[in-house]
């Protein structure tokens, strides 16, 4: 599962690469966007 490295690799992109991360965020850990 490609998918899953980020996982791990997400601390390093950090916020930057995790803003986007809307689908599948609790995987990310990005906050939840608030307009929906």
């Amino acid at each position: 599962l490609p998918g899953v490295r980020y996982h791990i690799i997400r601390g390093t992109l950090d916020a930057a690469g995790v803003q986007n991360r809307n689908q599948a965020r609790s995987k990310y850990g990005t906050k939840r966007p608030k307009k929906k």
